[in-house]
């Protein structure tokens, strides 16, 4: 945890991809304390936003293919065990946080993959059920830079912002004080979300 801690006050193109990397295994890096504030470093010029925003997607879909292809190679029993051990308890894991991932993937079906990289707990997780289900990775690794573009998007808005008027010794306490704004977003970007994907359903059910 302290080279994590290290690594988050030395943010720079390399250690945000790899931070973000980590974040969508089972690590336990927050994404908020990453983007936000390598966005508010580039609303001082330090870096470029766009690029925060690239190398931070690049790293959730290199950390999200981790966890599928662990789910599609090693199966639900063996995933179930490391959830269920000292190891996984030391990333915050459990078998009930992986059978609430695997639940809303089962509801929801490969929009998951997109909307569930939106909701906390969920998250970093949604990966493993999606291998599990064998979904062809290709799609998956579009849903989820789809749903890690936009949740990185949110983050970094909330950063670029906060650069007018926080200090950056207040910054991390800031973000975390904002983070109900965050879920509002979270909560109309997901509406607009299943709002597409049932006009989409709608339409081409009734065309056959």
């Amino acid at each position: 945890m302290n080279i994590i801690t290290s690594l988050l006050g030395h943010l720079n193109y390399g250690t945000i991809f790899f931070l973000m990397l980590l974040e969508s295994t089972v690590i336990p890096v927050p994404s908020e304390l990453v983007v936000s504030p390598a966005a508010y470093h580039a609303a001082g010029g330090n870096l470029n936003i766009w690029l925060v925003i690239l190398f931070a997607t690049l790293g959730a879909d290199c950390g999200a293919t981790v966890n599928y292809v662990a789910g599609y190679y090693l199966g639900r029993p063996i995933i179930y065990r490391f959830a269920n051990s000292k190891w996984g308890k030391m990333c915050l894991l459990n078998q009930e946080k992986v059978e609430k991932s695997e639940r809303y993937f089962d509801d929801h079906g490969m929009v998951a993959t997109i909307t569930g990289r939106l909701i906390p707990g969920i998250r970093h997780l949604i990966s493993i059920p999606a291998g599990l289900a064998k979904m062809n990775y290709w799609k998956f690794l579009l849903y989820t830079t789809i749903g890690a573009g936009v949740w990185n998007c949110i983050l970094a808005a909330l950063g670029w912002w906060m650069h007018s008027f926080v200090p950056e010794n207040q910054l991390n306490d800031k973000i975390a004080e904002y983070g109900d704004y965050i879920k509002f977003a979270i909560l109309g970007i997901l509406a607009l979300v299943i709002v597409f994907f049932l006009i989409k359903h709608f339409t081409k059910k009734k065309k056959e």
